[in-house]
């Protein structure tokens, strides 16, 4: 006779399931959403702005059902703690009216693709400690006007997160761990979905032209404002990038230069303690914690030279990109002359 499973109780279930919870594979987004995101990014333009992402973790899924508009920061205290309490009011208004109000992360506008910063690590971090999967969506309305849309979806990865939680960022345990600059943020697929009466609705509104405004913005030959912003971006970024590779030559000096010290100092003491051991007295300790020159010299954080360097390869892949598209377009108008 088989005997009946031992039943387990709501809590027990549910801290299995987070244990064993599967890693983050897409952000499925509603229409409506990217539609708000889109509104609020570009309205305020070229000013950055931010709103909160609503909805449901599921599985493998995050679902993003809902979002609302951040009131623009300022320095002001007083501001920013009216800014909190708006974001609890909406979320309490929302959860009246039965709508998703769980928090799954937030949304930001960017000027050509310049978000990796502290900032956003910082932010992340925050939401972490709260929420256990997070995502932060970034629009940049600059990119999008030239045809494409500028969405994506990214999160901390699990080892780079280890290290900020410790603020180990010494070259030993970024070897130990094998990061790299690469692997700061993670890229998290986007997924726009719609209900059946939406995507009915859509389908009656498409015109009859096969041809829309966005193909037409694909076409347009002009690129210089878009190219002469990010050349300018990636030489500021050269600029910084090349201040912190100048505070590591200046550690490394400071440390050749200190473990010199210490090899004259231990050669002198060594042979101070050859002559007091012919005269019969102890020998002296070949280490004097108490002299500066055994003090380590702390070495310089790597992750600032870290989120400029992404942010150099974004900038030229953004370069790449548009030059490559812009050479297509100028070949085409000449075949269509010809």
């Amino acid at each position: 006779m088989a005997t009946a499973a031992p039943s387990r109780s709501f809590l027990q279930v549910a801290a299995t399931e987070e244990a064993v919870a599967p890693p983050l594979r897409v952000v499925q987004i509603e229409g409506l959403v990217v539609l708000k995101i889109i509104k609020h990014c570009t309205e305020f333009s070229p000013s950055l702005v931010t709103g909160q992402l609503l909805g449901l973790d599921v599985g493998s899924v995050l679902e993003v059902t809902n979002c609302f508009p951040f009131p623009m920061r300022e320095e002001d205290e007083e501001i920013e703690a009216e800014g909190a309490n708006y974001q609890l009011e909406m979320m309490r208004c929302l959860r009246e009216v039965n709508v998703d109000n769980n928090t799954v992360g937030w949304y930001q506008s960017t000027l050509l693709g310049s978000f990796q910063t502290v900032e956003l690590i910082e932010t992340f971090m925050n939401y972490q400690e709260n929420i256990r999967r997070c995502v932060c969506i970034i629009y940049d309305p600059s990119k999008s006007n030239q045809g494409v849309l500028a969405l994506k979806a990214l999160k901390l990865s699990d080892s780079f997160m280890e290290l900020y939680r410790n603020n180990d960022f010494n070259g030993e345990k970024l070897r130990e761990k094998n990061l790299t600059w690469v692997d700061i943020f993670e890229e998290i697929p986007i997924k726009v979905s719609n209900s059946a009466l939406v995507s009915a609705f859509m389908t009656e509104l498409e015109p009859d032209s096969p041809v829309t405004q966005c193909d037409y913005d694909r076409l347009q030959l002009s690129t210089n404002p878009f190219m002469e912003r990010n050349m300018e971006f990636l030489i500021e970024c050269m600029d910084d990038l090349s201040m912190e590779q100048q505070k590591f030559q200046f550690y490394y000096r400071n440390l050749s230069r200190q473990q010199a010290q210490q090899q004259t100092w231990l050669q002198k003491r060594r042979s101070e303690n050859m002559a007091r051991k012919a005269a019969g007295e102890e020998a002296l300790p070949e280490e004097d914690p108490s002299n500066p020159i055994f003090k380590p010299l702390p070495e310089p954080s790597r992750l600032d030279s870290f989120l400029i360097t992404n942010q150099v390869s974004n900038y030229c892949n953004q370069i790449n990109s548009v030059a490559g598209q812009s050479f297509s377009r100028l070949y085409l108008m000449k075949a269509l002359h010809e």
